[in-house]
């Protein structure tokens, strides 16, 4: 052997000798990908079927025969129909779109038998009838609306002695100008004390009532610290007196506030709320007593 095999032979052993010695083994490179602040996963590669989710494979819907769908709900029926418009609008063949039609048919064959099962089912029971308290005769109608309107008149005119009404206002608003005469149109019919305040002249006033939009209507009991905002704006004559019949009635105690929308002689009608139970028994309170509703200070 020569000496420079013995050289190469020699270093060969020294390194083996030396590995050993420090308990280390050659490792291969790592294939684990780093992570953390300066590197980064690199995002998968796209799939080739992405969108087979946003166009799913068409598929001829089912139609049962006519006497099983007749016994399906209507939301049922509703999908069905959207399903084969949807199969016909692609497909386009002339039996494709016959069965949507047919369904369509089906569907207003349905509907028609439930108005007429209504009709009967309104003539059994007038009372789910709103002909029975709002007639669509004309003349019928007027002798309705005189009624009401003379039921109005005569409970407004009995509470003159009891209530007000004030009316807040400003210099700079115009509409203020137009809704006083409104007022005061008022006070000629129903014999009310009507009232002008100009929050300018008293801003203490707009703190005190609440009031921040002019022209703002309400009605005040008088020697108490009950009250009710009837209007916020300009407001027609008709609607600012059933307004303030409403309210009055609601702070007499007249009426509950589930009834601030039954009209003149509606109570215990069609249009009263609480009339045959059902809502007047779930606004009561867990322990038998009505719900309250706090107007202007007091509690109803």
């Amino acid at each position: 052997m020569t000496g420079a095999a013995n050289l190469v032979v020699v270093t060969a052993i020294l390194a083996l000798i030396q590995s050993a010695a420090l308990g280390a083994e050659p490792t291969p490179p790592s294939t684990k990908v780093r992570q953390g602040y300066w590197w980064y996963e690199a995002p998968p590669p796209p799939k080739a079927q992405a969108n087979e989710a946003e166009n799913p494979p068409l598929v001829k819907p089912v139609i049962p025969p006519m006497a099983e769908l007749a016994r399906w709900t209507p939301p049922k029926i509703r999908k069905l129909i959207e399903a084969q418009r949807d199969y016909a609008a692609t497909m386009l063949t002339v039996d494709a779109v016959s069965d949507f039609w047919r369904l369509q048919d089906f569907a207003r064959r349905k509907a028609r038998a439930f108005a007429g099962i209504t009709q009967i089912a309104m003539l059994t029971h007038p009372e789910l009838n709103a002909k029975s308290a709002n007639p669509m005769v004309g003349d019928a109608r007027a002798a309705l609306g005189a009624q009401k309107e003379a039921v109005r008149r005569d409970y407004l005119r009995s509470q003159a002695r009891q209530y007000a009404l004030v009316m807040f206002s400003r210099e700079s608003c115009g509409y203020c100008r137009v809704q006083w005469p409104i007022l005061q149109r008022f006070q000629e019919d129903y014999g009310w004390q009507v009232i002008r305040q100009d929050l300018d002249a008293h801003p203490e006033f707009g703190s005190r009532f609440g009031v921040e939009v002019t022209p703002t209507t309400m009605v005040i009991r008088r020697d108490s610290a009950q009250r009710m905002v009837i209007a916020s704006g300009v407001e027609a004559y008709p609607n600012l007196s059933q307004m303030a019949y409403q309210a009055v009635r609601l702070l007499n105690g007249d009426i509950r506030p589930e009834q601030f929308m039954t009209g003149a002689g509606e109570e215990g009608g069609f249009f009263d709320a609480l009339a045959n139970g059902p809502v007047a028994q779930s606004s009561l309170a867990p322990d038998g007593q009505r719900s309250s509703i706090t107007i202007g200070g007091d509690e109803r």
